[in-house]
C-alpha cells in the first residue's frame, strides 16, 4: 500500500540540555556512583532464529510448491479464497468497522491525551514536516493502478445499483476512496499506536510482541511471541509481494506503451531482478539516504501528474465532483463500513459476494498485511505526539491526498462514460494495469506524462522493495534498541525471498493470485489485530488508573513538601525558590547533599521492610552533572521509579534574578516511569524530598491496587533498571 521508508534515528526524550549514557546495572544491584560508560549495544540486532527460521521455511516451501505445482497451487488458493469470502467475509467487514470505532474512542476520550513517549517528550518533527511525511505515506504505485481500475469496474459492474447509470458513476470514485480511506488508515493507526506506546512510553523493544505484554506478560518472550511475529512476517511479505506484483505489471504496460516493450514473463523477471539488485546495492554500499531521496522525488512526480490531469482536463467539473464525492463518502461511510450485501445479490455479471471478495475483502486483508510495515514507520515519525494528534493525523492527512487523487483520476474515468467511450472502461476493467496509461493518452503531452508515470511507478516499486526488506529484517531480529536494524545479510535474504514469491505468484495467474493469497494470509494476523486492541486498551486503562491514583493521593500529599518549620518552609522561601535561576553547580550540590541522601534513606527503609530496591547514581553526559535514580521492583507489576535529574533550560526574558550573562539555568526535576512529573526539587530540604518520594510511592501503590482490581497488568518485560531517557542515534 504505502512505499514510505522508515525514518533513521530517534528523537531524544530528555528535555533540552540533558542526556544520560550510563550503562544499566544488573537487576536489583546498584551501579557504582558516578560510573559512566558508553552504551555497548550494536547498531544491528541479532537474528531471532526461531522467527526467521520458521517464517522463511514456510515462505520458501510455499514458493517451491507454487513453482513446481502451479496448477495445484492455483486451484487450492482460489478454492480457499472462495471459502473464506463466502464464510468469513462478515469477519473482515466487522474487523475493519471495529478498528475504526476503537481508534476513534481512543482519540476522543481522555486516553487521547497520552503521549507516544514520556510525558515530557516533544515531537521530533514540526507539524508541517510530520504532515508532509504522512502525506507521502498515502502515495504508491498501487494507488495509480486502482485509481482508474476501481472506478472503471464500479461504473460497469457496481455491487448495489445497475451498471452504466448515473448512480453507478456517482458512487464509483466514492467506493475507491472508501477502499483506500479511513478504515485502512485506522488499521495503520492502531499498529503505529501499539508500536509507539510500548516502545517509547514503556521502554520496551520496538516489536509486535512487546505490544502484547499486557495480555501475556513475560510469556511473550517465548513461543507466544514467536507465533505472533511469524504471523506478522508472513502477512507482511505477502502484502509487499502483492504491491510489487502490481508494480511489475503496471510498469511493464507503461514500457510497452512508450517503447513497445513486450508484456510478459521476461520483462517481469527483469523488473523483479532490478528491485532485488537495488536492495542489495543499498545494503552493501550504504546508499539508503539516496533511496530515501528517490522516495521524496516520487511525491513530486505524482503531484505533477495530478496537477497536469486536473489543469488540462475539466478542472471546474473535477472540483465540483470532488466536493460531492466528499459529501457522498461521509454520508455513506457508516453504510459502506458495515456493508456485507446480505440483502443484495448484485448483478448476473458480477454477484455482490464476488465483488466483495475482489474489492472490500481483498483491501481489508491487504491493509492488515501491510499494517506492521506502515505502523512501524508511523510510530517512528510520531514519537512525542499525543494519541489524539497521532490518530487524527494518520486518519485525515493521507486520506486528504487520496480523496484528491481518486476524485481527479476517478472522475476523469467517469468522464469517459459521459463522453460515450465505453471501450476505455471495459479495457481498464479487464486489463487494470493499462487504465492509467490509456487515460493519460487522452490528455495533452501524453508521451511526457506516461514517461513520468513509468518513472514514478518504477521509483515507488524499488523503494517499496528496499524498505520492505529492511522491515522484514527488523521483524526477524531481536530488537534490543528502539532504533536498531537487522543485519545487512538478513535484509538481502528477505529481498531475494520476496522477489521469488512475487515472481512465482505472477506466473500462476498474475495479480489475481496475489490478491487471493493476500485475502487468505491476512486472516491469521487479523487475530493479532484484536489482541492489540485488547492490549492497548489495558495499557491505556493503567494510564487512567495512574492519573486517578495521583489525584486520590493528592490530599495527603499537599504537601509534606511544603510543610516544615522555620524559614525553609515559609512562603518567603517559596517565593525566593520560584524566582531563583540555579547554576549547574547549585543543581549538583542539591543532588549530592540533599536529594541523593534522601533517596538512599528511603531505599534503606524499603529494604528493611522487604522490598527489592535499586539506587543508581550516574553522571549525565552533556553537562557532567550527577543524577540519582530509585527503583522498586514489584515482579510482574510496574516498577516504582523516582529519579532526580538535572535539566537545563534557557533563561527566560522576564527573569527577575541576575544571571551574569548565563544562557541557561537548571532544575532538579523528578522523573517517573512515564517521564517528567513536572516539578523541581531545588530548595527542598532532605525531609521535604523524602516526603515527596513517599507521596509518589503512595500514589504508585494506589495505582497498583487499581490495576490488580481491574485485571490490567502492563507486564513489563525489562528488568528493574534505570531508564535511558536519551536514546542513542
Amino acid at each position: 500500500m504505502s512505499s514510505s521508508t522508515p525514518a533513521e534515528g530517534e528523537p531524544s526524550d530528555r528535555p533540552p540540555g540533558s542526556g544520560a549514557t550510563t550503562d544499566e546495572p544488573a537487576p536489583g544491584q546498584p551501579a557504582a556512583a558516578d560510573e559512566v560508560t558508553e552504551p555497548k549495544e550494536p547498531k544491528h540486532s541479532a537474528v531471532n532464529w526461531p522467527v526467521f527460521g520458521i517464517s522463511a521455511a514456510l515462505i520458501v516451501a510455499f514458493v517451491l510448491w507454487a513453482w513446481l505445482l502451479p496448477d495445484q497451487a492455483a486451484d487450492v488458493i482460489f478454492a480457499a479464497q472462495d471459502w473464506v469470502s463466502t464464510n468469513l467475509g462478515w469477519y473482515y467487514v466487522a474487523t475493519a468497522g471495529i478498528v475504526v470505532v476503537f481508534v476513534l474512542i481512543v482519540a476522543l476520550t481522555r486516553r487521547g491525551r497520552t503521549k507516544l513517549g514520556p510525558d515530557h517528550s516533544k515531537p521530533r518533527f514540526n507539524l508541517f514536516t510530520w504532515a508532509a511525511m504522512l502525506f507521502a505515506a498515502g502515495i504508491g504505485v498501487d494507488l495509480m493502478f486502482f485509481s482508474i481500475a476501481g472506478p472503471a469496474t464500479n461504473i460497469l459492474t457496481p455491487p448495489d445499483v445497475p451498471g452504466l447509470t448515473e448512480e453507478a458513476a456517482r458512487m464509483a470514485p466514492v467506493w475507491t476512496m472508501f477502499h483506500y480511506g479511513i478504515p485502512g488508515w485506522a488499521m495503520y493507526a492502531l499498529m503505529g499506536l501499539a508500536f509507539g506506546l510500548f516502545a517509547y512510553r514503556y521502554h520496551m523493544p520496538l516489536s509486535i510482541r512487546s505490544a502484547l505484554a499486557p495480555i501475556f506478560g513475560r510469556r511473550i518472550e517465548g513461543s507466544i511471541g514467536h507465533g505472533v511475529e511469524i504471523a506478522a512476517v508472513i502477512g507482511t511479505i505477502f502484502g509487499i509481494a502483492t504491491s510489487l506484483g502490481i508494480g511489475v505489471v503496471f510498469i511493464n504496460f507503461g514500457l510497452q506503451a512508450l517503447f513497445d516493450v513486450p508484456t510478459g514473463t521476461a520483462v517481469q523477471v527483469a523488473l523483479i531482478a532490478v528491485a532485488v539488485a537495488v536492495t542489495i546495492a543499498s545494503t552493501v554500499t550504504g546508499v539508503d539516504k539516496g533511496i530515501r531521496r528517490l522516495s521524496e522525488l516520487n511525491v513530486i512526480l505524482a503531484l505533477v501528474l495530478l496537477v497536469w490531469v486536473a489543469v488540462t482536463g475539466r478542472l471546474s467539473a473535477f472540483l465540483t465532483a470532488l466536493v460531492q464525492n466528499i459529501g457522498d463518502f461521509f454520508a455513506r461511510l457508516p453504510d459502506m463500513l458495515f456493508e456485507t450485501f446480505a440483502y443484495n445479490a448484485g448483478s448476473p455479471a458480477l454477484p455482490a459476494q464476488d465483488w466483495m471478495a475482489d474489492w472490500t475483502l481483498f483491501f481489508w486483508a491487504w491493509w492488515i498485511a501491510w499494517a506492521p510495515f506502515v505502523g512501524l514507520f508511523l510510530a517512528r515519525i510520531s514519537r512525542g505526539r499525543t494519541l489524539r494528534q497521532f490518530i487524527g493525523g494518520v486518519l485525515l492527512i493521507p486520506f486528504g491526498f487520496i480523496v484528491l487523487w481518486v476524485s481527479i483520476f476517478g472522475n476523469a474515468t467517469v468522464a469517459s462514460l459521459q463522453d460515450g467511450s465505453i471501450d476505455f472502461l471495459v479495457t481498464a476493467t479487464e486489463e487494470p494495469e493499462s487504465g492509467f496509461f490509456l487515460l493519460l493518452q487522452q490528455y495533452p503531452g501524453a508521451v511526457f506524462t506516461m514517461a513520468l508515470a513509468v518513472l514514478s511507478g518504477l521509483l515507488f516499486y524499488v523503494t517499496s522493495a528496499d524498505s520492505g526488506s529492511l522491515v522484514m529484517a527488523n521483524m526477524t531480529s531481536k530488537a534490543t534498541m528502539r532504533d536498531s536494524d537487522g543485519p545487512p545479510w538478513l535484509r538481502i535474504v528477505w529481498a531475494v525471498v520476496t522477489g521469488a514469491l512475487t515472481l512465482v505468484m505472477l506466473f500462476i495467474n498474475g495479480v489475481e493470485t496475489l490478491q487471493s493469497a493476500t485475502l487468505l494470509i491476512g486472516l491469521p494476523f487479523s487475530v493479532v489485530i484484536y489482541l492489540l486492541m485488547i492490549s492497548v486498551w489495558r495499557a491505556l486503562n493503567t494510564e487512567g488508573f495512574s492519573q486517578d491514583a495521583r489525584e486520590r493521593s493528592l490530599a495527603g500529599a499537599i504537601s509534606a513538601r511544603l510543610r516544615g518549620t522555620g524559614e525553609q518552609g515559609s512562603w518567603r522561601q517559596r517565593l525566593r525558590q520560584r524566582a531563583s535561576l540555579p547554576t549547574a553547580e547549585q543543581a549538583a550540590k542539591q543532588l549530592t547533599d540533599v536529594a541523593a541522601p534522601a533517596l538512599e534513606a528511603v531505599a534503606g527503609e524499603l529494604r528493611a521492610i522487604g522490598h527489592d530496591v535499586t539506587v543508581e547514581r550516574g553522571t549525565e553526559s552533556e553537562h557532567g552533572l550527577p543524577y540519582c535514580n530509585l527503583t522498586v521492583d514489584f515482579g510482574d507489576q510496574d516498577q516504582f521509579k523516582y529519579e532526580a535529574y538535572p535539566v537545563a533550560y534557557p533563561v527566560p526574558s522576564f527573569a527577575a534574578s541576575p544571571t551574569t550573562g548565563r544562557e541557561t539555568y537548571f532544575k532538579l526535576e523528578v522523573f517517573s516511569q512515564t517521564g517528567s512529573r513536572g516539578h523541581n526539587l531545588m530548595g527542598y530540604s532532605q525531609e521535604q524530598t523524602i516526603a515527596d518520594v513517599v507521596d509518589a510511592y503512595d500514589a504508585h501503590l494506589t495505582y497498583l491496587g487499581e490495576t490488580a482490581e481491574h485485571g490490567a497488568p502492563t507486564g513489563t518485560v525489562d528488568p528493574a533498571v534505570p531508564t535511558q531517557w536519551e536514546d542513542e542515534a
